[in-house]
């Protein structure tokens, strides 16, 4: 027999080797497309609307406190009506749960494009147009499985990623400039006509399937699927672990929403303050962004798998060094950096996608989505508070050290559980 090399198996039992998925393999596939197009139309017009909002606000009450409340109102819905209403999307047919999401929220934006729409009717409407994002980013979630399968998810979801990053940069530096020549009321407007393409999007570019398939007969209810989803996702260790992973970002977004008097702290010109402002909080979405590029394109899944730990204390550990309060620069690139390592964030997604029966997808994202959003919206809640007694750069670095022990600690369960994860992902990337 001839001989081979120590430690190389015979050819014929050598494993594949990887091929990572490429960018332009993701976009050619028709499907993928209209949600990718959807995706990005409707958050271009969420970002609009957001700023839109604010200014409508106080140029109606001239409150802080009310600008801010409405500002709150973009958390709390889908972290009280996430659970219940994304297994919406479990029982019916999900490209119909989308469109039909569209469709309630170009209505209720068009609403609050009325000119005059009280303040109290204007809350609710935000209320219910928040609310209506749940079903509608559980369905997606879901659906997306379906159209990409093995490392094409994780590359779609790298996509989807900087898509998301790239429409709330553009959608901040362009809004200000776009509302002051149109008005928030245009810009609302503006905002329902967005729902409305998307919904033609998915209409003519996203095939009919029908409602995911349940091993039971009977119909149970949205409360009855909703404690059936937490027990499966929080009963299983690898999915409790992908879940905290998840929710770690509570930390490391917590410097975004304290951005401003950050700022305040760098400079003596109030003039500066809102440039350097944006300038930092620019900075993480834009390592994101190059993050979830290259992890996405260059590092193959099973080591996606691997680095997961590390990329998510990376996540944290740049924002301990602003407790020695360095130079905007050094600033920028610590939040650079630290963007970057939410790249993480993919792997963990995909194998949560791995280890959930296809029947429950929706429900179980709309859980985490809801985790996710709550850890962010306390995180900052919690940070701006510590940040009147502390200060800014110390309450980012206590948050990254936090975050970072916590990583710590994710990173060690993971490697106890990932080596099936990482087998299943070899054997679907060399199928």
């Amino acid at each position: 027999m001839a001989a081979t090399r120590p430690g190389r198996l015979p050819g014929r039992h050598r494993r594949p080797a990887e091929r990572p998925v490429t960018y332009g393999e993701i976009i050619a596939i028709g499907e993928f497309r209209a949600l990718w197009m959807a995706q990005g139309l409707s958050l271009l017009g969420d970002q609009l609307s957001r700023v839109a909002l604010s200014v409508l606000v106080f140029q109606r009450t001239e409150s802080p406190l009310a600008t801010a409340a409405v500002y709150a109102l973009t958390y709390l819905p889908p972290i009280i009506g996430g659970p219940l209403l994304s297994a919406l999307a479990d029982r019916h047919a999900r490209r119909h749960i989308m469109i039909l999401c569209d469709l309630l929220r170009a209505l209720l934006v068009a609403l609050m494009a009325i000119p005059g729409t009280p303040f109290p009717a204007l809350c609710a409407l935000v209320f219910c147009v928040v609310l209506l994002s749940a079903p509608f980013s559980a369905a997606r979630a879901a659906l997306l499985p379906e159209i990409l399968e093995g490392d094409r998810y994780v590359v779609g979801s790298a996509l989807q990623n900087m898509t998301n990053q790239g429409a709330q940069m553009l959608g901040f530096a362009v809004g200000g400039a776009l509302i002051m020549g149109m008005g928030p009321y245009r810009a609302l407007a503006l905002d329902a006509a967005t729902y409305l393409a998307s919904a033609l999007i998915l209409v003519s570019g996203v095939r009919r399937r029908p409602a995911p398939a349940r091993d039971d007969t009977a119909s149970p209810s949205m409360w009855t699927m909703t404690r059936a989803g937490t027990k499966l996702v929080f009963g299983d260790g690898r999915l409790r672990t992908l879940v905290m992973f998840a929710w770690l970002c509570g930390f490391y977004v917590l410097p975004e929403g304290i951005a401003t008097p950050y700022a305040a702290t760098l400079t003596d010109d109030p003039q500066r303050i809102s440039f350097i402002a944006g300038l930092l909080m620019a900075a993480m979405p834009t390592g994101t962004v190059v993050g979830a590029f290259l992890f996405g394109r260059y590092v193959t899944p099973s080591r996606r798998l691997r680095l997961m730990g590390w990329l998510a204390m990376l996540t944290c550990a740049p924002l301990v060094a602003c407790a020695v309060r360095p130079p905007l620069v050094v600033v920028l690139v610590l939040w650079f950096l630290s963007g970057v390592g939410g790249a993480y964030q993919l792997a963990a997604n995909a194998a949560f996608v791995q280890c959930i029966p296809a029947e429950r997808r929706a429900l179980a994202f709309g859980l985490v989505h809801s985790g996710l959003l709550a850890s962010q919206g306390i995180g900052i809640l919690v940070g701006g508070a510590a940040a009147d007694r502390l200060g800014p750069e110390t309450v980012v670095a206590l948050a990254g050290a936090a975050g970072l022990l916590l990583a710590a600690a994710l990173a060690v369960l993971w490697v106890r559980s990932r080596q099936e994860i990482i087998e299943m992902a070899r054997m679907e990337t060399s199928a």
